[in-house]
């Protein structure tokens, strides 16, 4: 018997010839939950292929092996989080309220995209292996600091923000905070209780990072509750 030719493989092999993009699309969603699930060496892609509108053979024929399914993956989740950052239009913004809103999009964007979180923790396990393979995430990742250094060049120039205000070290500092928020949320409730991952105290702690950041570099600082609610 000719196997592979049921009317489910049909199904799918037309879906592969009528909308391949979309086949991919599929499999990065349900390849994106596996990994961050079970991580690299845990992720199983016969477990993908079930999931998914097509075979096992069609992930190898798209994306090579299972290391190259990873990649794609990684990049992908970078790829959501640094453009929603992106989209950000700062340049017509004064520099204090732009390092605001570019401090709460990344605070959002991690309380958001909690897959991402996870993948990269895994990377850190695989010493950055696949992110220093890539030729996409290093240029997704500069996006971001140019716009910082465009906010703080234009904030020095002004004289609202020190001198020494550097756009890696504002990033690492929101970053931090954003990452630490999302990835360590279920040790740190377990241990102290769930009362900053309610709804106002997320509020809270999103505020917390915009005055910490703000405090670091510009002249005058005061926090105030008010701001960005």
């Amino acid at each position: 018997m000719d196997r592979g030719t049921g009317p489910a493989d049909k199904k799918r092999k037309t879906s592969w010839k009528k909308d391949p993009e979309a086949v991919k699309e599929n499999i990065l969603t349900i390849a994106t939950e596996e990994f961050a699930a079970q991580g690299l060496a845990g992720a199983n892609i016969n477990e993908i292929a079930k999931r998914t509108a097509t075979s096992k053979r069609m992930i190898y024929y798209y994306f090579g092996d299972k290391e190259g399914l990873y990649q794609h993956v990684l990049e992908r989740v970078y790829s959501s989080l640094r453009n929603t950052e992106q989209a950000l239009n700062v340049a017509d913004l004064d520099p204090v309220p732009a390092l605001r809103r570019l401090t709460e999009a990344t605070f959002d964007s991690h309380v958001n995209n909690p897959q991402f979180i996870r993948l990269v923790m895994i990377e850190n396990i695989h010493n950055a292996e696949y992110v220093k393979k890539s030729e996409i995430i290093p240029k997704l990742n500069k996006a971001i600091i140019d716009k910082l250094a465009d906010v703080c060049e234009r904030g020095k120039a002004s004289g609202v923000l020190r001198q020494d205000a550097d756009p890696l070290e504002l990033h690492w500092m929101t970053s931090s905070a954003s990452f630490y928020n999302v990835s360590n949320e279920a040790t740190f409730s377990a241990s102290f209780g769930n009362s900053l991952h309610t709804v106002e105290g997320q509020k809270r702690l999103r505020q917390r990072v915009v005055d910490m950041v703000l405090g670091a570099v510009v002249i005058g600082y005061q926090p105030n509750e008010l701001h960005s609610n």
